[in-house]
């Protein structure tokens, strides 16, 4: 084969900076390198190493982990200030060699960096999954995000509504990485979710661990502890009270097979109600970020699987009053309103509006993802 016959790798940049969209992209770059007619790409940016473990067309070695961007509340945000600056302009310095990148979520470190890859280097594509929430806060940003992005990649079908004509469906990752769901309201077992950052595990676990001890002393009770723990001494993180609990590192197959779940707010309420099990969002913050939020966001609600449900019921998602699970936030996340969460549940009206819901995502997004990236390639 002569050397005019080969033809040059797809040099893709990537970014995603949180959890959930690693683990998202993870999914999306194992779909691609599947496809039939994947070309030899390479990875670089912002990702977990482990996504590349077992792919025929992909390489890459990344320039940061999602670790590494691991932040909670503002005081956090700065402390990591001059960092954020460091990353920022060597993905700027990347951005030279792509031909095309992708963002994941964190719009307030990817919109600036996107504004200022567009200005110096105009003709490279950029294409956002999982696009910032508009529809929460700041709605003015769309315009803005419009002008600077050549296609956007939403996940949640009421989204469209705030775009000209940059967006587009490509449904919901989490239904292309959730394989089995519950096909009735019976389970085995309280499931406990504090969380995946320190703070909310420190503010959280102590609920938690009163609930155990005193409440359902006779009960199975499921601690789910995040990945990125595994290898961790989680006596440390938890504290001396972790023997209460079964441990598992596996939350969706402790959500299949549970009873009903307390989940610190974030993707972990929407997977529970994509798999069927009945929960209640808890959760606490410092006052101070609390404040600040609460003065920003003026959502009547924090859940994604009630915002998602207030749109599938026609309201203004985030503004309604339609609620598929209570919300405890703050001062109300106490154990007598923790208990009162799980008596009062409807278990057979929770399963059936769960499964509404899952109707309204309606496929997943990796497959509809990988394909846009193939417009693009050499």
């Amino acid at each position: 084969m002569n050397k005019q016959s080969i033809k040059p790798a797809t040099h893709l940049l990537v970014s995603a900076l949180e959890p959930s969209s690693s683990n998202h992209l993870k999914l999306l770059i194992k779909t691609l390198d599947s496809l039939p007619n994947c070309p030899k790409i390479i990875l670089s940016g912002v990702f977990d190493a482990s996504l590349l473990e077992g792919l025929e067309n992909i390489t890459g070695i990344p320039l940061y982990s999602p670790k590494d961007f691991s932040v909670m509340g503002f005081s956090d945000v700065l402390k990591k200030f001059g960092f954020l600056l460091k990353a920022r302009k060597e993905m700027l310095k990347l951005a030279k060699k792509a031909n095309l990148a992708l963002f994941l979520d964190s719009s307030s470190f990817h919109i600036p960096l996107a504004k200022k890859i567009k200005r110096n280097f105009p003709n490279l594509k950029l294409l956002y999954y999982i696009l910032p929430q508009v529809w929460a806060w700041k709605s003015y940003r769309a315009k803005k995000i419009e002008k600077i992005f050549d296609e956007l990649l939403a996940i949640l079908p009421f989204e469209l509504n705030f775009y000209k004509n940059k967006a587009h469906y490509v449904g919901h990752p989490l239904l292309d990485s959730i394989t089995q769901f519950k096909t009735n309201t019976h389970g085995d077992g309280i499931i406990f979710m504090p969380g995946s950052r320190r703070g909310e595990i420190s503010r959280l676990f102590p609920l938690f661990c009163t609930l155990a001890r005193d409440y359902f002393k006779d009960k199975k009770k499921i601690l789910v502890v995040p990945e990125i723990f595994k290898d961790q001494d989680l006596n440390e993180i938890y504290g001396e009270e972790l023997g209460l609990f079964e441990i598992s590192f596996d939350a969706r197959n402790a959500l299949l097979k549970g009873e009903f779940a307390f989940i610190c707010s974030g993707t972990a309420t929407l997977e529970a109600a994509i798999i069927g099990i009945p929960f209640v969002l808890a959760y606490i913050t410092g006052d101070l970020d609390y404040a600040i939020l609460s003065r920003i966001i003026k959502l009547n609600c924090i859940g994604l699987a009630n915002i998602f449900y207030q749109a599938l019921n026609h309201e203004a998602p985030g503004y309604g009053q339609k609620r598929l699970h209570l919300e405890l936030i703050q001062k109300e996340c106490n154990i007598h309103n923790l208990i009162k969460a799980y008596e009062q549940i409807d278990q057979e009206g929770f399963f059936k509006e769960a499964g509404l819901l899952k109707k309204y995502l309606a496929h997943g997004s990796a497959q509809n993802v990988a394909k846009c990236i193939l417009k693009y390639k050499n």
